[in-house]
């Protein structure tokens, strides 16, 4: 008589470290997250189901829920108040991520302080700031230097996830500030702090905290080497608002942008000037990126970026040099090199302008980072200026996307782009030709609408002697 077999054991299951996500066999890489190396067994791979359990309070109808209870909060800085869509949400958790020296921490304690002594209404607010990475005296001396001291603003440096709650629920504070979210680990978990587990726990544990006590939470997040955030890719998903702050090292500007935001828009921008003094918001930055010279110079062409919603005044500049190697240089800051790459190739084949011979710089003022496709007609017009020694006025803008072809290609937001150059003094604008046309035009400024390349360039340099000018002038062929 066969005897029965016994049963087979179960097979082992993997889970991604990063994200969660489980699979019944080993994988090299997430199919969730797409994280390489984080994928461990995770033990047998039981299937289970969760029982219904009795609810205490049914779910209301949507129409009687009573929203005012998460009506914006201003912070007291309007900039932060722009990214967020109006100020800060009570029991909304946002995380802020930035390189080393930012200026997250002063940016937060500036926050922390203002929204504290809430100048504009009677009412008292609590503001807790717990730091993990410097001491309360050194935090102290940051508050004195940029005059962030208010009566409700509390300070407990800890690294411990259990203290930290512990003074939480001590205060009930209205907004937490965490500095930051990788410093901080719990007992109850293994790891060290700022490691996947650790992260995981502190950040699950906060979000409960602050949707119980309805409490608005910030938290720093530090970043990896190529910029994205430190930790498991779950803790972007688990905030309700993911902000980047950045900026070049050496420029006192810092643009913060709303990654992810579920209580207002992700297309604004705010704009920060960082000093000696503190952190200062910025409502109308563009004449940090245009040069302060009185007389128009030749390679110099003056454009308008949109950045989120907000209309900036940038100047691109030129400078081409006789080439003593038969490879021309092509170096650029604060522009896509490969776009300015294209973009010479462009004036070389369809204007005429012969850059074979030449190195050629290009770069923008204030450091100023410029990545929107509609700078390429004012970088083709600033190459061309300096080629041609002929000056742009400095009263004009230029801006539209230039293709391969030399066609010139809409861009949105033309009216907009044309009303804030002409409350900053410009008079004239040369702009890609669109069906609908540009939209209204001030009274006085003066709008030229160009299809291809070669008609700008006819339209800033037809003043040129034809014998004696650098390329060919007037209508250009494939």
């Amino acid at each position: 008589m066969a005897t029965k077999s016994a049963r087979a054991p179960r097979p082992a299951g993997y889970k991604c470290s990063e994200c969660g996500w489980n699979t019944a066999k080993w994988v090299g890489r997430c199919g969730e997250c797409q994280a390489w190396g984080t994928v461990e067994e995770s033990g047998a791979a039981v299937a289970r189901t969760t029982a219904a359990t009795a609810v205490a309070v049914p779910a209301p109808r949507i129409a009687d829920v009573d929203a005012t209870a998460a009506a914006y909060l201003p912070t007291g800085v309007p900039e932060l108040d722009r990214v967020l869509g109006g100020g800060v949400v009570p029991g909304a958790v946002i995380l802020l991520a930035g390189e080393p020296g930012v200026g997250k921490s002063t940016l937060l304690l500036d926050v922390a302080a203002k929204f504290a002594r809430n100048e504009d209404r009677v009412e008292v607010r609590d503001v807790l700031y717990l730091t993990g990475e410097e001491s309360a005296a050194q935090v102290k001396l940051r508050a004195d230097r940029i005059g962030a001291v208010a009566d409700t603003l509390y300070l407990s440096a800890e690294s411990d996830l259990g203290s930290a709650l512990g003074q939480v629920e001590k205060l009930h504070p209205k907004l937490l500030v965490l500095d930051s979210v990788q410093t901080f680990s719990s007992a109850v978990v293994d790891g060290s702090a700022g490691g996947v587990t650790q992260v995981r726990e502190v950040a699950a544990s906060l979000i409960a905290a602050a949707k119980r006590l309805n409490m608005t939470t910030l938290l720093v997040g530090h970043v990896t080497k190529d910029g994205s955030i430190a930790g498991p890719r779950l803790l972007e998903h688990l905030v309700d608002v993911v902000c980047q702050f950045d900026g070049e090292r050496h420029s006192r500007l810092r643009l913060l942008r709303a990654v992810k935001n579920r209580y207002g828009p992700t297309d604004e921008v705010g704009c920060f000037d960082l000093t000696e003094h503190g952190i200062v918001g910025l409502a109308d930055p563009s004449g940090l990126f245009v040069s302060r010279i009185k007389d128009p110079v030749s390679g110099t062409c003056i454009t308008v970026t949109l950045e989120g919603r907000r209309p900036l005044l940038a100047e691109v500049q030129s400078l081409l040099a006789g080439s003593s190697t038969p490879s021309p240089r092509r170096a650029t800051s604060g522009l896509d090199s490969s776009r300015v790459a294209m973009l010479l190739a462009v004036l070389q084949q369809r204007g005429g302008v012969a850059l074979q011979a030449e190195d050629s710089y290009v770069a923008t003022v204030g450091g100023v980072k410029l990545t929107e496709p509609a700078m390429d007609l004012a970088i083709a017009l600033a190459v061309a200026s300096s080629k041609a020694r002929i000056a742009i006025s400095n009263r004009l803008i230029a801006f539209g996307e230039v293709g391969l072809a030399g066609e010139v290609r809409a861009v949105p937001g033309i009216a907009q782009r044309i009303q804030e150059a002409h409350r900053l003094g410009f008079t004239h604008a040369i702009v890609p030709a669109s069906a609908k046309g540009p939209g209204s035009i001030p009274k006085g400024f003066s709008v030229r609408e160009v299809h291809h390349l070669g008609e700008a360039l006819e339209l800033l340099f037809s003043g040129a002697k034809p014998e004696s000018a650098p390329f060919p002038l007037g209508p250009v062929g494939p």
